[in-house]
């Protein structure tokens, strides 16, 4: 029976698949986000961990990393074929395209515009987000900043450091770019999906009411493969395609790592730029860049989930090793700095970007910015709220209360009793807790063993004494047997010679009369007292025989006992 904390709720994105969960830790271990995992002890006493989608940044790690297929995400490919069937549709391509299929995304572009769509290239989005980027910092409009394409990393400031908000770029992502492009200046109103390799552009998509789909490689690829849909193929390194505007130049590079930065490096590089990737990275240096004074900000912090950029997102469903992308990306910046015109100065400084040039004169920099929704971060327990747990927790020093494992996933102990004392995780979680407890038990049952040893030998040696004189209680029964044979013999010998002495007696007148008859009455009552005596003798062989069977039996059960307590004791 699948518990209510399983339902997929509306707003949720990453979903848990409870049967296949085995409680391994490795989604709480990878999640750089600290209350979205929930973790539950089932009654039949498995570990199972979902999602709390009000505090999921949806960066997908726990899904990438889930070996045993309990994670997975949503979409929004299938919604997206049902509206294509009714109306006219635009589809932007993501750079990262080229990456996940090189030798079949222009097949797949095809495909949609076969089926009515339009194409629009979001490296064109991405050039626009760079010449954003550069007025704001040039006209000041913007102090240090954070960057923000990366829809994972707005969704944990968001959430986890709302102060960074003031820092956060204010320039809308190469997608958004894009949207906006194409509905102010452009005037197009179709729905837009965009095709994707990541699944936190569904939170971006939601906020900015900019874009209606996120279509991701993976579930595409799934779909065309559930559909039968077979696509052309086209050489590896060709990159020209007719989209519906301009293609992009230089901003097709913005999904590896260091993608922004190398855009803006390219008109300005004396511009001060630090990159960081990859969840074990990137979050903590958020939260180190949150506590810094801002005179020790970089001007642009540039910032992606992934650590190899988006073409490997967690959605791309991707084959392509970090070489094969690296090295696709490397002809895609050839190719597209032979696509950029510049005049005048020399190339890379002081040169016109003449793309930028009509940047300047078509497009109005405020189009392009957007604005965050702050949430306000759950407060941390208090010391004494912590302790509580840590007894809990059977953490009763500092030493104890420092173990840090990581079994359960979290960074320390004392991370572990914030998600307990938040409700997140449980005590059992904690595998020192367990095998303290399982310690505890273990000492309890050797000593309830040894005392069941201890009366287990108590009864055989008992057991053994009884079989001894149940075998002396035989063998006197024996001898009572004997006795009781002769003595029957014996006494009906007698009875025979007293029943002949009274016959004679009584037959013989010669004797006296009174004399025979005290005689007689003397011999008759010692011949009942022999005749009884043979009664008695009787009544004891039937006795005799009785508790015979009784020892035989006693002494069954007896061997019985002693094959019980000998297998107890083993």
């Amino acid at each position: 029976m699948k518990e209510s904390w399983f339902q997929v709720s509306a707003n949720e994105i990453i979903i848990v698949k409870p049967d296949k969960c085995v409680g391994c830790n490795s989604c709480i271990r990878t999640c750089p986000a600290p209350e979205a995992n929930i973790t539950k002890m089932l009654d039949d006493g498995r570990s199972i961990t979902t999602v709390n989608p009000d505090k999921c940044i949806t960066c997908g790690e726990c899904v990438r990393n889930c070996s045993h297929g309990a994670r997975d995400f949503i979409d929004d490919t299938e919604k997206c074929m049902q509206r294509m069937t009714k109306e006219k549709m635009i589809i932007l391509a993501t750079p990262a395209i080229k990456t996940v299929f090189p030798t079949k995304w222009k097949g797949i572009l095809d495909w949609f515009r076969n089926k009515g769509c339009i194409i629009y290239d979001v490296s064109l989005g991405a050039d626009i987000c760079t010449w954003a980027h550069l007025r704001a910092i040039q006209e000041k409009k913007v102090g240090n900043v954070i960057t923000q394409p990366c829809a994972a990393i707005v969704q944990y400031i968001e959430k986890y450091q709302p102060k960074l908000l003031n820092n956060l770029s204010p320039i809308h992502s190469p997608i958004s770019c894009t949207v906006v492009y194409i509905k102010k200046y452009l005037r197009r109103s179709n729905p837009v999906a965009v095709l994707s390799p990541c699944i936190a552009k569904k939170t971006e998509f939601e906020e900015t009411q900019l874009a209606d789909y996120n279509v991701t490689f993976q579930k595409l690829e799934e779909y065309f493969d559930k559909n039968g849909i077979k696509v052309a193929a086209n050489a590896a390194n060709d990159f020209e395609y007719k989209f519906e505007d301009m293609q992009g130049q230089v901003g097709a590079v913005y999904p590896r790592p260091g993608g922004l930065r190398d855009n803006i490096w390219l008109h300005d590089p004396d511009i001060n730029i630090t990159t960081s990737e990859g969840v074990h990275k990137v979050y903590p240096e958020l939260d180190m860049y949150a506590e810094m004074p801002e005179f020790k900000h970089p001007e642009v912090f540039d910032v992606l989930s992934c650590e190899f950029g988006c073409n490997v997102g967690p959605a791309s469903g991707s084959s392509q090793t970090v070489f094969d992308v690296m090295a696709t990306m490397r002809e895609v910046e050839k190719e597209a700095k032979k696509r950029r015109k510049t005049g005048g100065g020399v190339f890379g400084r002081g040169a016109e970007d003449k793309l930028f040039k009509k940047f300047d004169d078509e497009l109005k920099l405020s189009d392009f910015t957007r604005t965050y929704k702050p949430t306000t971060p759950t407060p941390l327990p208090t010391d004494r709220q912590l302790d509580a747990v840590f007894e809990m927790m059977g953490k009763h020093t500092v030493q104890d209360r420092n173990f840090n494992c990581h079994a359960c996933g979290y960074n320390s102990c004392r991370d572990m009793a914030i998600a307990i004392a938040r409700g997140l995780n449980s005590v059992d979680n904690c595998i020192v807790h367990a095998k303290s407890v399982l310690t505890a038990r273990h000492s309890e049952l050797t000593a309830h063993h040894e005392l069941l040893s201890e009366i287990t030998n108590e009864c055989l040696t008992l057991s053994d004494k009884l079989k001894a004189d149940l075998r002396n209680i035989n063998s006197n029964m024996d001898t009572i047997g004997d006795s009781t044979a002769k003595t029957s013999d014996r006494a009906n010998v007698v009875n025979d010679l007293l029943t002949n002495v009274i016959a004679f007696c009584k037959a013989n007148t010669s004797m006296d009369a009174s004399s025979v008859g005290q005689l007689v009455e003397i011999l008759e009552t010692t011949l009942d007292a022999f005749k009884a005596l043979d009664d008695n003798v009787n009544v004891t062989n039937e006795s005799s025989s009785v508790i015979r069977e009784s020892i035989k039996e006693i002494s069954q059960l007896v061997d019985n006992i002693n094959d019980s307590l000998r297998k107890t004791e083993k």
